[in-house]
């Protein structure tokens, strides 16, 4: 069984979207398939899989210790899909203890499914970034904004603390050295992890191993999400270089998705856009995401090394992103003369679209403004 995590930095992504929409192209290619929505807190996977309603949640499996979640999992009218519903209406099942983090892990093990996703919740809460770490191949979902670029590579710079923090065991030396890091939480935005590795693999080479072991198949995926045009793709680049130079990690890409407004119009008809209109812009980019991961296994690189197959998969990615913007263009352009898109809504859309440029300038200007204040302070991120 192969687990696919999905996570992302930010609300507002279209994490889930995704991860429904995935599970049921992986389904319609005759692979058997388990979608669990562990968004703790903030499920909502079932409305867009168009379930108004489920009669249990997985917070039955929290609140009862002998619970069985075989007992939560649902057929779905997706043929080969499989569904567990979150909880969201349970408080505090966000912080769930690590025991019983354990056990939902060893029976979503046991199930017996080709492909494992994990729907999970936004940010980088520790119980989120361990599922993400159930995988080498976990998918993380940004979007050309700005905040959510920042938020993704900070995920990702939380996610491979954490696998570093796991690797050493308690009073050994390369353990003590990563707690008085995580002391200071200066320190801690601070941190270039290529420097904190020499150190720990002078102080506790043996520890130092298993991390490295484990670091060299980390392998996690981006997909950029809501993409305007082409050129929004090159902000991908710039994740990718962070993570190289600051992370020492790789960062494969696996495409771009381009906003549509046919998900708004699926999504209140309650069906997944694969389901909706399944020749639009956004299922064919899950179709060809869900192709990649069927032709693609982990592959055991070192990580911080540059690497071929990652620099073409970018590059992959930039064809993909122009052919689907010449797509996009055309789509609307025919239902313009068609009539089935008119000249108000035509207008209506470019106000839209100046809404969010304005949103995005003012978002812009206040980061600047936060940046040039923490450069002023000495602060680096």
């Amino acid at each position: 069984m192969r687990i696919i995590p999905v996570a992302s930095g930010k609300g507002g992504v279209g994490k889930s979207l995704f991860s429904v929409n995935l599970a049921i192209a992986l389904a319609e290619a005759g692979n058997r398939v388990l979608l669990a929505d562990l968004d703790l807190g903030a499920s909502n996977a079932h409305t867009v899989l168009g379930l108004r309603a489920v009669p249990k949640g997985i917070g039955c499996f929290f609140s009862d210790s002998d619970a069985s979640i075989d007992n939560l999992i649902l057929d779905t009218e997706y043929s080969n899909l499989r569904f567990l519903p979150g909880e969201g209406e349970m408080p505090g099942l966000a912080n769930i203890r690590t025991s019983q983090k354990n056990r939902l892990i060893r029976q979503l093990r046991k199930q017996e499914a080709d492909y494992l996703i994990l729907d999970l919740g936004a940010g980088t809460s520790m119980t989120t970034v361990d599922f993400f770490l159930l995988s080498s191949e976990g998918i993380l979902i940004t979007t050309p904004n700005l905040t959510a670029i920042l938020n993704a590579y900070l995920f990702l710079k939380n996610a491979v603390f954490r696998l570093l923090s796991r690797s050493f065991p308690r009073k050994s030396p390369g353990r003590t050295i990563i707690e008085e890091i995580s002391a200071d939480p200066g320190a801690l935005q601070r941190i270039y992890l290529p420097t904190v590795f020499e150190k720990l693999k002078t102080a506790d080479p043996e520890n130092f191993e298993r991390f490295n072991r484990l670091y060299r198949v980390f392998r996690p995926k981006l997909i950029m999400n809501m993409v305007e045009k082409p050129k929004d793709n090159l902000k991908a680049q710039k994740i990718k270089v962070s993570c190289q130079q600051y992370l020492g990690l790789e960062l494969d890409h696996y495409g771009v998705i381009y906003k549509d407004h046919l998900q708004d119009i699926a999504l209140a008809s309650r069906l997944p856009i694969i389901r909706y209109k399944r020749e639009s812009l956004i299922p064919q980019a899950i179709y060809r995401i869900a192709e990649k991961i069927e032709q693609t296994a982990p592959t055991e690189t070192s990580g911080g090394e540059w690497n071929p197959e990652i620099e073409e998969n970018y590059q992959t990615a930039e064809r993909e992103a122009e052919n689907d913007f010449e797509f996009r263009a055309a789509e609307i352009q025919k239902m313009i003369r068609s009539g089935v898109l008119t000249d108000s809504d035509f207008l209506e859309l470019i106000r839209q679209q100046q809404y969010e440029l304005k949103s995005l300038r003012n978002e812009n200007r206040l980061l600047r403004n936060k940046l040039a204040a923490a450069i002023k302070q000495g602060f680096k991120i």
